[in-house]
């Protein structure tokens, strides 16, 4: 089994075990598999849930629905879930790192590289980074995803291999098990585009998490689309990690879609789309043939974003075409509308090159590339 870099999830569901608090007997036994991957030579990333479930428990509270109630919640649990995993990796030997981000970290170009060399040196040390959202001071993750989401950011940000989702569920499933006992697992997903019946498929969130298959469904999406591999499995599964890299068939495997992104891509990927650039169709077949987007094609501008930021590409008929990096501010891009090139510097008084985002600062959206001719 050659060396990989893997960033590993445990959802709130796998870390409680399905009780109220961190199950003591299932995190021990994740952790030592953890530690076995580490001495087989694998780098490792841990990203956690948990922390609110755990301050929960330690005030002996009720699940909360307010959100600054939630936010208590995990300022006080943060720390204490740390604190046994201090422990019980330390029985390994293992020095591990507290990583607190919130989705902006990775969203912003600066932040994002500075995340990124802080989890590289990390690794680059023998360190295990223990990743969570930032959940005092950041709202969205209690609201939806349960980590999910970061875990897939993560995994671009550290250039991992794979991405394994650990749950309360067996894997991705053709309908919720939980409504239809005659549910089929999925066992594998092949590296084209997700067919819209996967999507209709993934169900609810669980009792104590609140990522649901979707958000798990959709973290797997974003790995494959950077050339990980990406599972979903149960984290009650015996010796799961293990079995899962030695290629036994546990869960739901998602193939790579693709070849691997270069780190600049996958955060194109990654990131949040601040605005929306329309644009008409010769412009659409240029990029389709691997051409940069020149301000002649562009039609419309719609959202607020400045030079360097992430935007979506739109076709005639609203569907994305692309992701990229805008070499201009939405302001200037609206006064180059179905301008040429050459006119730029004219029009602004300045230019910062030919193009509205150059090839080499944009990814095709999936289905965009797969009808390449």
């Amino acid at each position: 089994m050659s060396r990989q870099r893997i960033v590993v999830k445990f959802g709130t569901s796998t870390v409680t075990a399905g009780g109220p608090g961190p199950d003591l007997p299932r995190l021990t036994e994740l952790c030592r598999q953890l530690a076995a991957l580490r001495a087989a030579g694998h780098d490792l990333v841990l990203v956690s849930s948990g922390a609110v479930a755990t301050g929960r428990s330690a005030l002996n509270a009720a699940a909360a629905r307010d959100v600054p109630v939630k936010q208590m919640h995990a300022a006080v649990g943060q720390p204490r879930l740390h604190a046994l995993y201090q422990r019980l990796f330390g029985e390994h030997a293992i020095e591990v790192a507290q990583v607190l981000l919130t989705r902006s970290d990775v969203e912003n170009r600066r932040r994002y590289l500075n995340a990124r060399e802080a989890l590289l040196t990390m690794l680059a040390h023998g360190v295990l980074p223990i990743v969570n959202e930032n959940d005092t001071v950041a709202t969205e993750e209690i609201r939806l995803g349960d980590n999910d989401m970061l875990s897939a950011l993560v995994c671009s940000l550290v250039d991992a291999d794979r991405l394994i989702l650990l749950t309360d569920q067996a894997g991705l499933y053709d309908s919720d098990p939980r409504s239809n006992p005659g549910a089929q697992l999925i066992r594998e997903v092949g590296p084209g585009a997700l067919p819209e019946q996967l999507r209709a498929a993934a169900g609810g969130s669980g009792k104590l998490g609140t990522g649901g298959m979707a958000t798990k469904l959709g973290a797997a999406e974003l790995a494959r689309r950077g050339g990980a591999v990406a599972h979903i499995a149960a984290g009650s599964e015996p010796d799961v990690l293990t079995r899962l890299l030695h290629g036994e068939a546990i869960g739901t495997r998602f193939a790579p879609q693709g070849e691997r992104l270069a780190a600049r891509k996958r955060y194109i990927t990654g990131g949040t789309a601040r605005g929306t650039l329309s644009i008409d169709a010769g412009a659409a077949a240029a990029l389709l043939r691997g051409g940069s987007l020149l301000p002649v094609g562009l039609v419309e501008v719609s959202g607020s974003f400045d030079r360097g930021d992430a935007v979506q590409v739109r076709d005639a008929a609203g569907v994305e075409v692309a992701r990229g990096i805008a070499a201009y501010s939405a302001t200037d891009l609206a006064r180059l509308l179905r301008r040429k090139s050459e006119e730029i510097e004219s029009l602004l008084g300045y230019r910062y090159g030919d193009e509205v985002i150059h090839r080499n600062d944009l990814v095709l959206a999936p289905r965009a590339a797969e009808n390449i001719a």
